[in-house]
Parts: structure tokens; sequence; C-alpha cells
């Protein structure tokens, strides 16, 4: 076997190991994100938490899931704008709005739901804010920042469109200290709808994704065995 074909052989072992850890890293996903199901289940079936519970939190906790309970005041109407978004195949825009809760309080990021976007990008949608004080219940979450686009990139004009949905920005830009979490309240007297997708892949899909790079490992193998054979027989003639 000359040196080429060496080559060759090292390559494939090379290739066929980075196929497997794949395989074996969606089954790691795969069972983290069925762990992560369980966790938001029984959060959901716990009681209702206070807003100074909520905040008492373990700091390297997640808080989705979570449900709560608290009264907001709306000193301002200002509303931001979560841009591409997409909702039952439509695309458009999550509206949220900083609400106070208590004087000495970090102020909180209310979802008010989903609003479709119009044909002409530059004529934003009207949404309907909070302008009562109110007692609002429901789930909260956080959303993981995105190291490569985590950028706040708000537009000037209200309501205020934005990339990205940066907590610590949004905080900076309205002078105001903000929890690092939304609540996406279920008592909401409007007519948006309020997407829920904790989980953007559920365990199933990393366990199909895990068999895909199983398969290829396993054809890959079988098609560079089978040159190997070919070649050794060719060679022993």
């Amino acid at each position: 076997m000359n040196l080429a074909w060496l080559f060759i052989v090292l390559i494939t072992v090379l290739v066929f190991s980075i196929l497997v850890k794949l395989g074996f890293w969606q089954l790691e996903r795969a069972q983290y994100k069925s762990q992560w199901q369980q966790q938001l289940s029984q959060r959901q079936a716990a009681s209702v938490l206070s807003y100074s519970q909520i905040l008492n939190s373990a700091k390297d906790e997640s808080l989705t899931g979570f449900k709560l309970s608290v009264t907001v005041t709306p000193v301002s109407s200002d509303i931001f704008l979560l841009d591409n978004q997409i909702y039952q195949g439509r695309v458009g825009y999550l509206a949220l709005q900083a609400l106070q809760v208590e004087e000495l309080q970090p102020w909180l990021l209310v979802e008010l739901g989903f609003v479709p976007a119009g044909l002409n990008r530059s004529q934003l949608p009207d949404v309907d804010s909070i302008s009562q004080p109110i007692t609002l219940e429901g789930r909260v979450y956080q959303k993981q920042i995105n190291q490569m686009s985590s950028e706040l990139m708000a537009e000037n004009a209200w309501p205020k469109r934005i990339q990205n949905l940066n907590i610590p920005q949004l905080a900076q830009l309205i002078d105001k200290p903000l929890a690092n979490l939304v609540l996406q309240p279920n008592n909401l007297d409007n007519p948006y709808p309020h997407p829920w997708q904790p989980i953007p892949l559920s365990s199933q899909k990393h366990h199909g994704y895990a068999v895909q790079w199983f398969s290829m490992a396993a054809v890959f193998a079988f098609l560079m065995g089978y040159l190997l054979f070919r070649k050794l027989k060719q060679s022993d003639k």
C-alpha cells in the first residue's frame, strides 16, 4: 500500500470519527432537552411566584417557565418591536413594554404579543400598550444571547424596532433598571397571540439528527471499506 492510500485511510478514520462524534453530540443534546422539558413541566405545575421571589432566585439558574403574578404600572407607553419574528407562517414583531413594579425594584419587560408586519417595512404597526395599573399573571422566560449577533440595534422612532432582545442595552436606552427576564401574561385583554417556544428543538428532533449522523458514518465507512477492499484485491493480483 503506497503513501497515497495510507493517507486516504487516515482521512477515512478521521471523517468517520467526526461523524460518529456528531451523532453522540446530538444524543447528548436530546438528553438535555428531555430534562429541560421535564423541568418546564414541573415549573408550570408549581405555585405562582411573586416578583420578589423571582428576583431572589439563584442568579445562575434559568427562570424560564416559572409562573409569576405581579402588579405593574405604566409610566411610559413606549413600545419595543422585536424584529424578524414568525408565528403560524406570518412574519412580524414581538411587542414589548417596560413597566414599573415598585419604586425600588427593577422594571419588568412585558410581552404584549405577536403583531404581524405590513408589506412596507417603513410603516410600523400600531400596538395597544398597557395604559393603566394592572395585575398580570403568566410565565416568564429568558432568551439566550447569541454571541454572533446580540446588539440591540434600536431605531430612532417609536414604536422602536430592535433586532435582538438585549435587556442590559434596553435598560440603558430607557435609563431604568430592568429585570433580566420577560413576562408573557395570560390575562391581557388584547388581540395579540403569545408564541411560546422555550425549547427551539425538541429531544425527538435531536434523536432524528443523531440517526442521520450515524447513518452517514455507516454509509461512509462501507463505501471506503469497499474501495479499500478492491484496492487490496487488485494489489494481490
